[in-house]
């Protein structure tokens, strides 16, 4: 492997990361958290040549900005990660055996974790912040698209940890513990040697669209935990409120187009038909583009300016675009079967002040997050009260949903004897 002797360097760096307190961890974030605000221009500067090379029109362009307030909202997460209990030596079982063997079960950092993303700046230091609590080195592959934002925000936290380590009695060792953040070339061959890096990542994690997390998953070979990829659905049911209605589907679609939990696809019940124009309204605001079957494009036609017709391929796209699919339904199970076919099990919401039908919605939808009547945009970590989020985890084996710092941990048991031997 080309990039062998960095694996190696990260693995070392995690033994040292090993050797930190809690509170030491918590010292480095507040200062790479000051570091971001006190340094803003010089990271806009570097997202700036990103943003040059990107088309405005682009979709994903909003997802790669970074602006004043998104660095400070940025810090202030990391602020936020360092005031939380440390995930690591929590005695998750504890047992003593007949024959006087004592069994405890704590839980520890992964090791090295390995993140693919694609243009999403701030990933960089979320995941850092993350994966530093909770004691795991990180191996970071970004985007073209992102590249000079990451190289800043990195070469920014190694500046922190150096001055740190130096400024410490304890004699921290700056040039391997930078190495607990490292990020590699955006080349597609550093992502296939991540893939391969058996006994030095430990995980890898791929946060972006379906065609990368599909990618890492068919061959990598290590171990990988699914995120990211969002077809969601919102439910208008025939018992749901207009108003709870217009602002949720709203929220849901147009806060930030570009996310994974932005609305895909809107379905209604045949009954509140009528109210589409009013549920729309907002999104004309907008410019959404809606892509209406038949029946939804006839209560439409005439009162919403940017309609077209449904495709096969309008249910089941997540767009991260102002565009949105309209599904009308006859029944709570018709929209049931909806989602249970292109669904991507990430977020779902019903809108319905029965509360018989929400709890049967909730108890059916197999995804990770099923909200009733409030809007998909909230499946995030910080909003969760995690702090941050790594990703969201869409798969059943391991984490599901926001994964933040219990998430990224495991654990090993510790046992202690007094000379027994097994017959």
């Amino acid at each position: 492997m080309q990039l062998k002797e960095t694996f190696e360097k990260v693995k070392r760096a995690s033994r040292e990361l090993a050797l930190l307190t809690d509170q030491q961890r918590n010292e480095i974030l507040l200062a790479v958290a000051d570091a971001i605000v006190n340094n803003s221009d010089a990271l806009l500067q570097a997202n700036a040549e990103d943003l040059a090379r990107m088309d405005r029109e682009n979709p994903l362009y909003d997802r790669l900005q970074l602006t004043e307030k998104r660095l400070a909202d940025i810090a202030a997460d990391m602020r936020n990660v360092a005031t939380l209990p440390s995930p690591l030596g929590h005695i998750t079982k504890q047992k003593t055996l007949p024959n006087g063997l004592r069994l405890c079960r704590v839980s520890v950092p992964f090791g090295v974790i390995g993140m693919i993303y694609e243009a999403r700046p701030n990933v960089t230091f979320d995941v850092f912040s993350l994966c530093f609590k909770s004691g795991n080195a990180c191996v970071l592959k970004g985007g073209r698209d992102a590249d000079a934002s990451n190289k800043a925000a990195v070469a920014l936290i190694h500046k922190v940890i150096e001055e740190y380590a130096q400024s410490q009695p304890s004699n921290l060792n700056s040039q391997i513990l930078k190495d607990v953040v490292t990020l590699l070339p955006a080349t597609h061959e550093a992502t296939a040697e991540m893939l391969g890096a058996v006994g030095y990542i430990d995980l890898c994690i791929p946060r972006g669209g379906r065609k990368l997390i599909d990618f890492v998953r068919d061959n990598a070979r290590v171990p990988v935990i699914e995120t990211g990829a969002g077809v969601v659905n919102t439910y208008f049911d025939q018992d749901g409120d207009l108003e709870m209605g217009k602002a949720i589907i709203n929220n849901a679609k147009t806060r930030r187009v570009s996310v994974c939990n932005a609305l895909d696809c809107l379905i209604i019940h045949r009954e509140r038909i009528w109210a589409l124009p009013a549920l729309c309204e907002k999104l004309a605001e907008k410019h959404v583009v809606i892509y209406a079957d038949d029946e939804a494009y006839h209560a439409l036609s005439g009162s919403y300016p940017y309609l077209e017709h449904a495709t096969a391929e309008s249910f089941g796209t997540e767009f991260m675009d102002y565009k949105l699919a309209i599904k009308t339904v006859g029944s709570l199970d018709e929209a049931l079967d909806h989602i249970d076919r292109y669904g991507s099990g990430h977020s779902e919401a019903i809108i319905t002040r029965n509360e018989q039908a929400a709890r049967r919605f909730q108890a059916h939808v197999d995804a990770a997050c099923v909200y009733w009547n409030a809007p998909t945009s909230f499946t995030d970590g910080a909003q969760f009260g995690l702090g941050a989020e790594i990703g969201i985890s869409t798969q059943k084996l391991g984490p599901r949903g926001p994964m933040a710092l219990e998430e990224i941990t495991t654990y090993k048991w510790l046992i202690e004897g007094e000379g027994q031997i097994r017959p």
